[in-house]
């Protein structure tokens, strides 16, 4: 069995995530006990145990790239047994991130019977899955952004409290080190309008592709979305943007009550954005220093702290014109489709809060992934001018 692991190892890589030699995967039949391993590994001996513990069916173990480890590590030694990073992804899907005291199967099974991730000693990540490898592959993911953010915000908290020490100072600049260069985009994807899906489908994948490589989200988080007439194409819940063929959902945009149920959970904001703008052209990233930014709230004794998420009724703003709303997935009360399609209008994007940022455009995904970028560097520089001048 190579085919899955080769997959994901080719993911490992093109995210930056992990190099293959660092990462071990298993998969396991319900029909046979044995699960089968991604390569020859002294910890097999110690994690095969799992299976018949947890009933799992497959589990990736990986030492992430630079500057994963670092990070990952700063934040176990300062947790007491557990990191509670608050992004969306987090409050989502992870909850919170235990840290394993031990290698040892039974320790390791009484944390996972509960959870879908442990940080392993010296800043790895072992994730289980009831489902397949990519399960596995997204918490993975998953835990990686929550540390990325929750690091950064607590470091942003130190220097404004004053609490920041020399080793601190030091951490975060061996980690600036190491990050990605700031993405450049050229205006160089298809040009829209676009009529007729043999037109709208290649443009589709084209932009999800341009996402991720350009590490502007993660996993299979964010979506992207094109109107033409009465429908909207919209990438399906769960879906790689990179891997888009076989994942778009046509929605009729004026019968918003019938909701395929494999289209991203986002659509009714998609819908409301088209609604008030008459925009063409969605996306929807994760890119991290806008996450950053929309979490490093100064607002002294807010009563609202911990609703954050949920409810602001301040006028929060990054890089000095960029709207940071509030909202939860879905349609509800404090729904995304109440807060996005308002401050997007006059905008050139909107940061969710904890969450990510959407952009669109009226004919097709250049400018919105212009935006994109824009954005995500503006938040990268404004975030690290603040460290500077507050040093």
């Amino acid at each position: 069995m190579t085919a899955p692991f080769d997959a994901y190892k080719n993911r490992f890589i093109r995210s930056g995530l992990a190099a293959p030699s660092e990462v071990l995967m298993a998969v396991a039949d319900p029909t046979d006990p044995a699960p089968c391993w991604s390569r020859e590994a002294p910890d097999i001996a110690l994690l095969e145990p799992l299976f018949g513990m947890l009933g799992i069916q497959a589990l990736i173990k990986a030492r992430p790239a630079a500057p994963y480890p670092s990070i990952i590590d700063y934040l176990a030694k300062a947790a007491s047994g557990t990191i509670y990073p608050q992004d969306c992804e987090t409050r989502l899907f992870l909850h919170d991130l235990p840290v394993a005291e031990a290698m040892h199967p039974e320790h390791l099974a009484q944390i996972l019977k509960n959870r879908k991730s442990v940080i392993l000693p010296g800043g790895e990540i072992l994730t289980v899955s009831p489902g397949g490898l990519k399960k596995a592959y997204v918490t993975l993911s998953s835990v990686c952004f929550a540390c990325f953010v929750k690091f950064f915000i607590d470091l942003r908290i130190a220097r404004k409290t004053g609490r920041m020490t020399r080793a601190d100072r030091q951490m975060i600049e061996s980690v600036r080190r190491l990050l990605d260069p700031l993405p450049e985009f050229t205006g160089e994807l298809a040009k829209g309008p676009f009529d007729g899906e043999e037109k709208i489908l290649p443009a589709i994948y084209e932009a999800g592709r341009q996402v991720v490589d350009m590490r502007l989200v993660d996993s299979s988080f964010g979506n992207i979305s094109y109107r033409s007439g009465d429908r909207l194409y919209i990438s399906q819940s769960g879906t790689f943007l990179d891997s888009l063929e076989d994942g778009i959902t046509r929605c009729a945009t004026d019968n918003p009550s019938h909701v395929p149920g494999n289209a991203s959970s986002e659509l009714p904001a998609h819908l409301e954005v088209i609604r008030q703008t008459g925009c063409r052209a969605i996306l929807h990233g994760h890119p991290r220093f806008s996450v950053i930014l929309s979490m490093a709230c100064d607002i002294p004794d807010c009563p609202y702290r911990g609703e954050c998420h949920r409810f602001c009724p301040y006028d929060r703003k990054a890089c000095g014109n960029i709207p940071i709303v509030s909202g939860e997935v879905g349609g509800g009360e404090y729904g995304l489709c109440h807060t996005v399609p308002n401050a997007i209008c006059d905008a050139p994007g909107v940061i969710v809060y904890g969450h990510g940022v959407f952009t669109c455009d009226d004919t097709d995904f250049n400018n919105a992934l212009a935006k994109l970028i824009d954005i995500e560097r503006r938040c990268r520089i404004e975030y690290f001018t603040f460290m500077e001048m507050n040093s």
